[in-house]
């Protein structure tokens, strides 16, 4: 399935740049919108008794007309609940008077048992919150526990943003046109939507804007994944460090290098201070280990062993060494080199983040920020209060001000880059919001970076694997369970990316 996203206004640009080209006006694609309704109704509710299709005003409620003829035609008692006649001359009135249901006030709308309701109310486009009069309605929907088909997206529910301010109807299932929608895949979005269906209404894939938003799928990153050569050694694989806290924080460091390792970097070291070389000597094996006091000795290793990226926050501690050390890096390493700040990194700029940003700017270093909403405020406070931002336009707006990648994680992580490309991850799981995840992520991050994948692209894989990770594992899931998910996982992809053509 094609993986672009496009927003409510591009895709209202698409359905004319379509209808300008031909063969099918617009009353066409509504005709083809309602027919892929009007299937997937009959393909999943043969045993519906009554289909109430609830019609707006506008396109949505076109489209509801043209599939409640359909289902008409098809045999089933239908019936059409209208909020507001179409305007007369557009192709919601064609569709309202092809329908030969005769539509009844939508206030009047009381859900039967074994009916099933298609919301043809108001589509991705909608951009107000909707009035106590809808919310009746949905109550009394959600109350008869009735199945729900959302044309578009559920009524109430952004496209754009998937936020939804005001009363919404939750689908069962959701048909959308051409491709999926910012609000598809943005919480709580997503989950008002449950499964959501992307048909195609006969809109060639050339009238497809160059949207830089795309949902984080294997299909758009898998020729990239890093495959080590016959003639590899461990360094040319790639050198990680990792950043170590104090001697009682030293675990966090130790989860980010695991999972370096196991992502395919070839040498993965634990810079440690003299006070916590004990401890984590007794829990390393296959990580090695270096004593670093001093932030200089910290640049030096990085520098004379070719190390290629590093990860710089996870249970570090000592806010003022953070900063320190994070600035000197990005002020003295040459590239190729990535610098992935989580966790700590966070709280140690937040009274000073435009430090961080201005030597981010200048430096040949890239630069990777890992926050959670909450670290987010703390170094884009303004963004973060921003309640018009969708999360997309907050991640992209961070990045260019950082000049780094940003991956703003959740349950609907998107992960943005300078240059204003952006994707969101679709294969999130509950099960990750356990402590120690996000320095798993971390080091994943890492470890695909120093084999040389860009840093937008080596965020994207991280964010799906860690993800995937935690699906298969489910219940019980706890950060050291992480890094010993990745290589089947792996492994797949590596089969897959061979078996691409």
């Amino acid at each position: 399935m094609p993986h672009e996203i496009l927003t409510p206004l591009e895709m209202a640009e698409i359905d004319r740049a379509a209808i300008a080209a031909g063969p099918l006006d617009g009353y066409g694609l509504m005709r083809n919108a309602g027919a892929a309704v009007a299937r997937e109704v009959l393909r999943r509710y043969p045993a519906a008794t009554r289909v109430d299709v609830l019609c707006g005003p506008g396109n949505n409620g076109g489209d509801g007309y043209v599939v409640a003829r359909l289902l008409l035609e098809s045999g089933l008692d239908v019936a059409v609940w209208g909020a507001g006649a179409p305007k007369p001359g557009t192709d919601a009135a064609l569709a309202a008077t092809d329908c030969v249901v005769v539509g009844k006030p939508l206030v009047e709308y009381r859900p039967e048992p074994g009916s099933v309701v298609i919301d043809a109310l108001f589509g991705a486009g909608l951009a107000r919150p909707l009035d106590a009069t809808f919310a009746e309605i949905f109550n009394r929907i959600r109350d008869a526990n009735i199945p729900v088909v959302a044309i578009d997206l559920p009524s109430g529910v952004s496209g754009a943003t998937g936020r939804a301010t005001g009363p919404h109807l939750k689908a069962h299932l959701t048909v959308t046109f051409v491709r999926k929608k910012p609000g598809h895949l943005l919480h709580p979005g997503r989950e008002f939507c449950s499964e959501v269906v992307v048909a195609d209404i006969g809109v060639p894939d050339r009238l497809i804007l160059d949207t830089k938003l795309v949902e984080n799928a294997s299909a758009g990153w898998i020729a990239d994944l890093p495959t080590p050569s016959a003639n590899a050694h461990k360094y040319s694989r790639g050198h990680v460090a990792i950043l170590s806290g104090g001697p009682t924080s030293t675990g966090a460091a130790r989860l980010s290098a695991m999972a370096a390792a196991r992502c395919g970097a070839g040498a993965v070291t634990v810079l440690s201070p003299a006070s916590a070389l004990q401890v984590n000597a007794a829990h390393l094996t296959s990580i090695m280990l270096r004593r670093i006091d001093e932030v200089d000795d910290a640049v030096s290793f990085l520098k004379e062993r070719k190390v290629r990226a590093a990860v710089l926050g996870p249970g570090f501690g000592d806010a003022d060494r953070l900063r320190e050390t994070a600035l000197a890096i990005l002020e003295t390493v040459d590239a190729p080199f990535t610098l992935v700040l989580d966790a700590d990194a966070f709280t140690a700029f937040a009274d000073a983040p435009a430090s961080l940003f201005i030597a981010a700017g200048a430096s040949k270093v890239q630069l990777v920020l890992t926050p959670h909403d909450g670290e987010f405020a703390r170094l884009f406070g303004d963004i973060a209060r921003d309640d018009v931002m969708s999360k997309v336009d907050k991640a992209r707006k961070a990045a260019a001000r950082a000049h780094a990648t940003v991956v703003l994680k959740g349950p609907d992580t998107v992960i943005a880059d300078q240059d204003g490309r952006a994707a969101i991850n679709s294969n999130g799981s509950p099960w990750l919001a356990t402590a120690g995840s996000g320095d798993v992520l971390a080091g994943i991050i890492a470890g695909l970076a120093a084999q040389h994948m860009l840093p937008f692209t080596a965020s994207c894989v991280a964010v799906w694997i860690h993800a995937e990770a935690g699906s298969r594992f489910g219940p019980g899931l706890i950060a050291e369970d992480m890094p010993g998910l990745l290589p089947p996982i792996l492994g797949e992809l590596f089969e897959a990316k061979v078996a691409c053509p």
